[in-house]
């Protein structure tokens, strides 16, 4: 039997190699695109290259016209003077429609949160997006917000009631208690969004049926 030659050392380990990622395995123009990709909210690495592959094995002209559709949509799309929703132009269709109750605004975060009470039907008011929530560990604070547009709006006296509809977690909540001590000393009828809603959760992703509920249930805020 052979003995092992002198000064080897046998240590049972298995040979150590760096770890593989998408990097080492992609180059160029591939791994910028899965990068860029990457960057979209929701979207983790795994993903963005199964986006990205997609992408490549897609047709050309459907490549295209997704293209156009990113350009053409930063180029056109612009946010309303007046509520700050999206819009083709300097106002947005619910501020044009006059048929809209001008009495009643509802306060939401993001434009997004717009589509979520729209899709109830039980509101027929106009809208002020604030542009996000009240976060200080983001260093977000109310100078951060449109609230000082809001209170423009309010200075017109043709307002009765402001809707307070930010999402319920932490920073929702914080932004509405911050609104609802500013409106009260402006002598406004400040409501709150009722049970129904998941603490927790994102505005977005309440279905019709308990955002509805929610809005038929709201209450007075009292500071």
């Amino acid at each position: 039997m052979a003995r092992p030659t002198r000064g080897a050392r046998h240590t049972g380990r298995a040979t150590r190699h760096p770890p593989v990622t998408l990097r080492t395995v992609y180059e160029g123009v591939i791994q910028e695109l899965i990068d860029e990709l990457g960057q979209l909210p929701g979207i983790g690495p795994k993903g963005a290259q199964r986006i990205a592959f997609h992408i490549l094995q897609a047709d050309p002209a459907d490549v295209a016209r997704l293209a156009a559709a990113l350009t053409e949509v930063k180029a056109r799309v612009k946010f309303c003077q007046t509520c700050g929703n999206v819009a083709d132009g300097d106002l947005c269709k619910i501020c044009m429609d006059p048929r809209r109750d001008p009495t009643a605004i509802c306060v939401v975060e993001e434009p997004k949160d717009v589509v979520a009470v729209e899709r109830t039907r039980e509101f027929r008011g106009r809208y002020h997006v604030l542009g996000g929530a009240i976060s200080p560990m983001d260093g977000i604070g109310p100078g951060d917000l449109r609230i000082r547009e809001l209170l423009v709006r309010l200075g017109s006296g043709e307002v009765t009631e402001v809707i307070i509809a930010t999402d319920p977690n932490i920073e929702g909540e914080a932004t509405a208690t911050y609104l609802t001590r500013f409106l009260k000393e402006v002598g406004i009828t400040v409501t709150r969004l009722a049970s129904g809603l998941p603490v927790g959760g994102d505005l977005e992703y309440a279905d019709e049926v308990t955002l509805g509920r929610a809005f038929e249930g709201r209450r007075a805020v009292h500071a």
